[in-house]
């Protein structure tokens, strides 16, 4: 009984080890096959992954297959991830690929669109300026309506607050590219919640 204590106790710091451990280091674990490092890796990002995926797919059961592809590819090709990125980021990246390859596959992109969250901006955004009762049903509807484009710049900026920088490397278009959507995405938004009665949204 004591050895099973202790070997219980070894376990369990190993796991309190692994959770404090960097994304990074985790890939570094993973590719050794440290299935431990996989799963908290799998905890930590599994949502953020799916929420990603599913405002591209717009379909539940797609989106959770997908994020199952996107962490086996994890597991097998964690060792040629080389830190040029966050580990987030590189995980967008492949979540995108399997995302449009599906979308491809589907040949067409007109499924209701669902959990759109608040678009948190430090300066001035939709959530903060419309009022609390309206902004869900108001965002929802607008949202779904920008270009596939735009509401993937939204997507990743204020959703996943990836940096200009990031979202270039996600989407492969330079970083000037990624700014004129961002501002035109922003200008599209506005206008259309002044077409739903809201003028206090600045572009």
């Amino acid at each position: 009984m004591p050895n099973v204590i202790a070997i219980n106790a070894q376990a369990s710091q190993s796991i309190i080890a692994a959770q404090a451990t960097s994304d990074d280091m985790l890939l570094e674990s993973i590719a050794d096959g440290n299935r431990t490092s996989m799963h908290i890796l799998y905890c930590r990002h599994n949502v953020r992954v799916y929420r990603f995926i599913l405002r591209i797919v717009r379909d539940a059961t797609t989106a959770e297959d997908l994020v199952s592809q996107v962490f086996l590819d994890v597991w097998r090709t964690a060792g040629q991830f080389q830190g040029r990125s966050q580990v987030s980021t590189w995980l967008l990246s492949i979540a995108r690929f399997k995302a449009l390859t599906a979308m491809r596959q589907r040949r067409f992109e007109d499924i209701d669109q669902e959990d759109v969250r608040q678009i948190a901006d430090g300066c001035d955004t939709p959530e903060t300026s419309l009022d609390r009762s309206d902004t869900s049903a108001i965002l929802r509807a607008c949202v779904q309506k920008l270009s596939p484009a735009h509401r993937e710049i939204i997507t990743l900026v204020y959703y996943h607050e990836k940096s200009v920088e990031e979202v270039g490397q996600i989407i492969g278009i330079p970083q000037s590219t990624v700014k004129t959507r961002m501002f035109y995405a922003r200008k599209q938004l506005a206008e259309l919640l002044k077409g739903c009665g809201v003028e206090r949204f600045a572009a």
